[in-house]
């Protein structure tokens, strides 16, 4: 592949990749500075001495904000030249729309600051890195691929830099390359092995600086400093146009029942926004399946059963949204999964797999189809999940529904016509999209956040930009450590035993208890029998719509770092307030509210005293 080439361009591809998104205020001019902010810790104290132990270098750093001249008056507004850098950057995780633009806001701010900074881009992702095969990102390069989707300009193989060999051999490209910084654009995986390598290359007192940006479709990489993912919000809106074009052709037929799976490997934000925005008849997310431990004879039940109730209302079509995880959630289908996966590490041949299975994997396991047989038996991915982009769960289930309508029209328990299923798979034709307005924007502030943390020589950080629901001016930009982000995961193994894995960031399900589910749920029985299908139409990148953000976003309330800033902003009242001098009625209340929230503080997280990083 011939990487950062000129490419064939749209008429809109043309007017996109002309168009310069709008930076946040704290990023705007020549004057960004950093303010350090208080040390971090994690969110769990259990998980602290093993993430300390982990990464005894990198943890407990501060978070650190961007500030300019635009909005503080202490920085003098005369220019500051920052001394030039050579920075590399690797596409570690799948496509992402947007993810150009993270590489694009990292080459402006670096050439605004110093032209004689360097950008090199690895190619082929990381095994370029590992190879030190590179390109020199140039104007022309930025000019071609600003605002376009895919990952063409550098392209991606595998999406792990995990293995001592691998590490090393990076260790071993910075090195020679004299890079000040290496920005991984990634998802989870890509960010955790970023946090190892952040560490590593501290313990070698390599000149590198290890900076994560949060790309991925899934919309999973989600905490309390990261509010949203590169990409996610194009591929949101672009497969909710594609179900609302479903749910109008099923409304004009009349006779057909879609099920749709949609991606979103262990978590099922892309499905939930789905229908948030195109109202399908039914959603069935991963998280309700585990939550409530649903069988296949369950969910199969519960479809059959509002097919039925839709019969007698006479409609014989509709709507049902599935994310691709689904099949993993499904303990007896999980169970099968991780069988198979032992069986394929030993070496067992394909064809014997069912004869080694235990007697109930087996009878689950040749109920299957063929096709859903092959699918089960591919090689599981470099995360150990199933490859859930090819198993066709819509075609288990709407077989499986289609068995049970047929058994209920023999028994005489349903007298309506005929079930018609037609099944869909909506992946990469929106992985693929020109990427949303939103997704520019997002990209090229995190690419530009990115560089100021390498120039201020922050290492084993991932850049953020937060307070996202609102307009781009108002944003705010900065860095959190990855370490804290992570947590441990316990697996339990019997009665007094647990699995303990490794500090990682993990991939964030959807809540039940959060604001776009509750949004759902209020709904849901009305989008059930009543067809109530809405359109959001195309992608707008100007005029009414070009700024609007997924409903996931705009219900949730996630400002957490403009919360606590507002916190300290109220302790420094209260200091000066409080002050050697001042009345015996203030000291009485302040002593007494303090006194009362430390109190309930300490119950709330009883080893912070004794765990802090």
């Amino acid at each position: 592949m011939d990487f950062g080439a000129a490419m064939e361009m749209s008429c809109l591809q043309k007017r996109r990749s002309s168009s310069l998104p709008e930076l946040p205020h704290c990023l705007k001019g020549t004057d960004v500075e950093i303010e350090i902010g208080e040390a971090t810790t994690v969110s769990d104290p259990v998980d602290a001495q093993s993430i300390k132990r982990c990464f005894p270098l990198t943890c407990g750093q501060p978070l650190l904000h961007f500030v300019n001249s635009l909005s503080r008056t202490t920085i003098s507004s005369q220019r500051k030249e920052k001394p030039a850098v050579k920075v590399g950057v690797v596409f570690a995780g799948r496509q992402s729309p947007g993810g150009h633009n993270v590489v694009c806001g990292l080459y402006d701010a670096m050439k605004s600051h110093n032209a004689d900074s360097s950008l090199i881009g690895f190619c082929g992702g990381t095994t370029g890195l590992f190879a030190q095969s590179f390109l020199h990102i140039t104007e022309n390069v930025i000019a071609t691929y600003r605002n376009q989707g895919g990952f063409g300009m550098l392209g991606r193989t595998v999406d792990q830099i995990r293995t001592t060999q691998q590490v090393n051999a990076a260790l071993a490209a910075c090195q020679s390359l004299n890079l000040n910084g290496l920005v991984i654009i990634g998802g989870v995986t890509s960010n955790t092995d970023a946090a190892q390598l952040a560490e590593t290359f501290a313990e070698a007192n390599c000149l590198t600086k290890v900076i994560g940006v949060p790309v991925t479709i899934n919309g999973d990489l989600k905490n309390q400093f990261v509010e949203a993912n590169v990409g996610f919000d194009t591929v949101s809106k672009v497969n909710s146009e594609l179900v609302s074009n479903l749910c109008t052709d099923a409304l004009s037929a009349e006779k057909y029942y879609y099920f749709i799976r949609l991606m979103g490997r262990r978590a099922s934000h892309i499905t939930l926004e789905c229908a948030l925005q195109s109202h399908p008849n039914m959603v069935i997310l991963s998280e309700e399946v585990t939550a409530s431990k649903l069988t296949l004879f369950d969910i199969t039940k519960r479809i059959c059963d509002a097919v039925q109730a839709r019969a007698n209302q006479d409609k014989y079509h509709g709507v049902i949204l599935l994310p691709e995880g689904l099949i993993e959630s499904i303990p007896e289908a999980y169970a099968l999964l991780q069988d198979i996966h032992v069986l394929l590490k030993k070496g067992t041949q394909t064809d014997q797999i069912s004869t080694n299975l235990s007697p109930w994997a087996s009878a689950l396991f040749e109920s299957m189809p063929i096709f859903i047989k092959r699918q089960l038996l591919l090689s599981p991915e470099s995360d150990e999940s199933a490859q859930l982009s090819q198993i066709e769960t819509e075609k288990i289930l709407a077989q499986l529904v289609e068995t049970e309508m047929e058994k209920r029209t023999q028994n005489g328990t349903y007298k309506g016509k005929k079930f018609n299923a037609i099944c869909h798979f909506f992946g990469y034709q929106a992985r693929g999209s020109l990427p949303s307005k939103f997704d520019c924007e997002y990209a090229n502030a995190l690419g530009n956040a990115a560089y100021h943390l390498i120039s201020a020589g922050a290492n084993g950080y991932m850049a953020t930009v937060t307070n996202l629901k609102h307009d781009v001016s108002q944003w705010r930009a900065g860095g959190a450590p990855f370490t804290a982000m992570m947590t441990v995961q316990r697996i339990l193994r019997g009665p007094g035993s647990a699995l303990v894995g490794k500090p990682s960031i993990h991939p964030v399900a959807v809540d039940l208890k959060g604001k776009p589910y509750e949004l759902l749920l209020r709904d849901s029985e009305r989008f059930l029998m009543d067809d109530l299908y809405a359109n959001p139409g195309p992608i707008q990148y100007k005029g009414p719509g070009c700024d609007k953000k997924t409903i996931s976003l705009s219900v949730e309330d996630q400002d957490y770092m403009g919360r606590l800033k507002e916190l300290y902003a109220c302790l420094n009242k209260v200091k000066s307030i409080v002050k050697p001098g001042c009345s015996q009625e203030i000291l009485k209340v302040a002593l007494s509210s303090m006194t009362s929230m430390v109190d309930i503080l300490s119950v709330m997280s009883p080893d912070t005293n004794n765990k802090h990083l």
